[in-house]
């Protein structure tokens, strides 16, 4: 029988009842003649809940234990899960990732994985049994419980779907599928039923948090093909697969918003090589990542650098950044958090240079100032005020009708159909 695998989002076990109508989703999968995998995150808010625990009795938790406790909501909806499944008269049996075999590198709260051992996996399906796994974990080399990070159950669903080497995974979420916008933001936003995997990387990596970005970047580099769809209707999702042919015209996917990232100046640089290595290798000594790097035109001599981090990064980046400032000879750094990222990606935006046109047109009749640009073969990003983050959205959106333009897109991947929908 083919193998499938199912990741289940906080959202979709939030209770009992919840849980009841996921056990018979599986079932129903079951009955349709495939082996089934289940990934399941924690039940609704229970990991941020045990996070406010451990910061009430320290702001700095140990991260080892920290990791440990984290990893329980999991392992309390993988077995809730398996209790109803096996009560609806099917065997099940339920793996920690640990269990699973999921090894990870020593790197508490963001772990990732490095090797899949899915042998007790494949002993429970070969004995007939559907197989729950709590995502968002794993064990280290160092025989430590480990944690993937936010939305790392995504991961554990993709990983596990490439070392099965599973038809396809299901992502089900509170959300039927990838929208050309966030419908909160544009009601007018279309549903797509297909991305390309380069298409769907810079989404994720541009503030579009249906997938987790890791989670995405090992589809595409395992070729596992992914159907995110929703687990409260039986509406087929939006596929996430290799790019399909298309016509040499600029086909926009979506635009995005992205409010979690601060931008960081280091002013008064010293114009001379080696400083900007010397800036990124501290930044890299502290494990922050980076995006958007500008360098201003040097004037008598130095020049600012700016590039973006994760804002809950901040902390931990600025005893460096006072540091290198010291040692390079800069003026002063700085760090505003009351940035917004907006993005517009799409195959064939390089060689349509009018998309990079209307996008600054459409941001320029909304008075929009842009303080940084970014561009790659399939995204415009810009980066500007949070406060105008939602109206940049929605006047992109319409600059460029993509909803409308959508609706072509509504096509079957070939080799790709969806499961039997659920009674």
């Amino acid at each position: 029988m083919s193998v499938i695998v199912q990741k289940y989002g906080g959202t979709s076990v939030a209770d009992a009842n919840r849980i009841r109508i996921v056990a018979e989703r599986v079932a129903a999968a079951r009955r349709d003649g495939h082996d089934v995998v289940v990934v399941v995150s924690a039940m609704g808010d229970t990991t941020d809940e045990l996070m406010a625990m451990a910061h009430e009795l320290t702001p700095l938790p140990n991260p080892r234990e920290l990791d440990l406790l984290l990893t329980a909501g999991e392992r309390i909806a993988m077995s809730l899960l398996a209790v109803a499944i096996n009560a609806a008269g099917f065997p099940a049996a339920s793996y920690t990732g640990s269990q699973a075999g999921i090894i990870t590198d020593t790197a508490h709260g963001q772990a990732k994985i490095i090797d899949i051992r899915p042998g007790r996996i494949l002993e429970a399906i070969s004995k007939g049994s559907i197989v729950i796994v709590a995502g968002f974990q794993g064990v280290s080399t160092a025989y430590d419980v480990t944690t993937l990070g936010r939305g790392g159950s995504d991961t554990t669903a993709v990983a596990l779907a490439a070392a099965l080497s599973a038809d396809f995974c299901e992502i089900y979420t509170d959300v039927p599928g990838v929208f050309t916008a966030d419908p909160r933001v544009v009601p007018e936003a279309s549903k797509l039923h297909a991305v390309s995997y380069e298409e769907m990387l810079e989404l994720a990596s541009s503030g579009a948090r249906v997938l987790q970005l890791r989670a995405v970047e090992y589809a595409r580099t395992h070729g596992v093909r992914v159907h995110v769809r929703s687990s409260f209707t039986d509406e087929p999702g939006t596929w996430v697969t290799e790019e399909d042919v298309r016509m040499e015209q600029a086909m926009i996917s979506g635009v995005a918003s992205d409010d979690s990232e601060a931008k960081v100046t280091l002013e008064g640089v010293p114009d001379r090589p080696g400083v900007a290595a010397a800036v990124f290798a501290a930044v890299a000594r502290d494990g922050v990542p980076v995006d958007m790097i500008v360098q201003n035109v040097a004037r008598d001599g130095r020049t600012d650098i700016s590039f973006l981090v994760p804002e809950p990064d901040l902390s931990r980046l600025a005893p460096s950044m006072d540091r290198l400032v010291r040692e390079v000879g800069a003026l002063g750094f700085g760090a505003d958090r009351d940035v917004a990222k907006i993005s517009l990606v799409g195959a064939g935006i390089r060689s349509h240079p009018e998309v990079l046109a209307g996008m600054f047109e459409a941001l320029a009749a909304e008075d929009i100032n842009l303080q940084m640009i970014s561009t790659s073969s399939i995204r415009i990003s810009c980066v500007i005020r949070a406060a105008d983050a939602d109206r940049a959205v929605r006047a992109v959106h319409r600059r460029f009708a993509i909803s409308e333009e959508a609706g072509p897109r509504e096509r079957h991947t070939d080799g790709v159909q969806p499961l039997k929908d659920v009674p």
